[in-house]
């Protein structure tokens, strides 16, 4: 076993075996009935229903099993056998999965994959909100500054498009601004969310195992792979963006060859086609974060292996991920909506005021919406990261046996663990 938070090298078995699932083990066969013997029976019996066993074994024999004479036998040694809640209420049963942290050490269903997300962050509260608080705080006050240079009503950008007598100069300046300002924010954000991942990503990898976990641990885990884990969040847009403009090329080639009405309907089937495209290869490659903090994978690496654990399971995959987005997208509002209109009947002119073109957008208004944002942000942040994690491990589990290695690296005793488990240590 390697004793990384992956917990085992990366195709220690063969990923393109078929899944395991969920479904039961196959029973050990009972025992074989005893044949019976060809005693010389006497002529004379006794009349029907007026026999009964002899007290006592009868004939000077053992007393039969205390569970009757046709009780089974008696469940042989094992892990499972005999434990509270084992396989004594059906002999032939599965038994129940090890869980040594957040989850059980089988293959997860959808409302276990977002339990254990939950669970997570109820069960390491201080590091997981200590995190995702400090990144929110980050990227929403960044967001503050830069709209209130650029966004409101008192803005350089907002006097020029108020202005019918501003210069094209001046238009170009106050509009290189604004995007030289968002472009920033936006980058310190994706920094911000880059640590913020990474670091919840190890939280939940020690979650899983049952084991306290620190700030300092998660950081210290987390920091060799930061920058393959900045080249993967940038690379992944980026082939997006490539595959959607190549598919719109013949499009604009006929544009310019002057069939301007065919040339706008090729255009818009080719980008569809190439949104198809680029949606299906982000599904593909959506278990790359993962795999690069917990394997210490580079990033083609990373990203060959989430194609191998997604393949042939891409629907479900997609379908958990939209379920995530949908949950985090309805927390996130249900929080943003009070604050905005508290922002708007305090720092405008009324409670609707905001929802008018002529909204005055000041400091007051910024400041209250960013409080929501940050409540918001440091709740559904490790949702996300420890849905996309969780899959992760379910999809290992269903290929590559990873609960058996997870048991182990817990140190539950049956998998050759030693059952006081220590910390994981990372290796590059």
């Amino acid at each position: 076993m390697n004793d990384t938070p992956g917990w085992a090298s990366p195709g220690s078995s063969d990923s393109s075996e078929p899944e395991r699932g969920d479904s039961p083990q196959t029973p050990p066969p009972p025992p074989p009935a005893p044949q019976d013997a060809a005693p010389n029976w006497s002529k004379q019996q006794p009349p029907p229903n007026q026999w009964s066993a002899p007290a006592g074994g009868g004939w000077g024999g053992p007393p039969p099993p205390a569970g009757g004479w046709g009780s089974p036998p008696p469940p042989p040694p094992g892990p499972g056998w005999g434990a509270p809640g084992g396989w004594q209420s059906a002999p032939w049963g599965r038994p129940p999965a090890a869980k040594p942290g957040v989850i059980p050490l089988r293959p997860l269903g959808v409302g276990e994959i977002l339990d254990g997300a939950v669970s997570t962050m109820r069960a390491h509260w201080r590091v997981v909100l200590g995190i995702s608080l400090a990144v929110a705080l980050i990227t929403q006050a960044v967001l503050v500054v830069v709209q209130g240079l650029f966004l409101t009503n008192d803005s350089d950008f907002s006097r020029v498009q108020d202005d019918p007598n501003a210069t094209s100069g001046e238009i170009l300046r106050a509009a290189g601004g604004a995007i030289a300002g968002s472009g920033a924010a936006a980058l310190i954000s994706l920094i911000a969310m880059i640590f913020a991942t990474a670091m919840l990503t190890m939280v939940i990898s020690r979650a899983v195992l049952g084991r306290p976990v620190t700030t300092g641990e998660a950081w210290r885990d987390a920091r060799p792979q930061l920058l393959r884990l900045l080249g993967l969040t940038l690379l992944l847009p980026l082939i997006a963006i490539l595959i959607v403009a190549v598919a719109t090329v013949p499009g604009i080639v006929v544009i310019a060859l002057g069939a301007t009405g065919g040339g706008i309907a090729l255009a818009v089937l080719g980008g569809l086609a190439g949104c198809g495209v680029a949606i299906w290869l982000s599904v593909r490659w959506s278990l790359a974060s993962p795999a690069l903090m917990l394997e210490k994978q580079n990033v083609i690496t990373s990203m060959k292996r989430s194609m191998k654990l997604v393949r042939g399971a891409w629907w479900r995959i997609l379908g958990v991920q939209l379920l995530a987005w949908l949950l985090t997208s309805i927390v996130s509002g249900t929080i943003q909506v009070p604050f905005t209109l508290i922002a708007g009947a305090v720092g405008g002119d009324g409670a609707g005021s905001f929802m008018s073109q002529n909204a005055d957008l000041g400091w007051t208004f910024l400041i209250v919406t960013a409080i929501g944002g940050v409540i918001g942000t440091a709740i559904t942040l490790p949702i996300s990261a420890g849905v996309s994690t969780l899959l992760y491990m379910d999809q290992r589990i269903r290929r590559e046996a990873l609960d058996i290695e997870l048991a182990r690296a817990a140190g539950l005793p049956g998998y050759g663990g030693t059952g006081a488990p220590d910390r994981v240590t990372p290796e590059s």
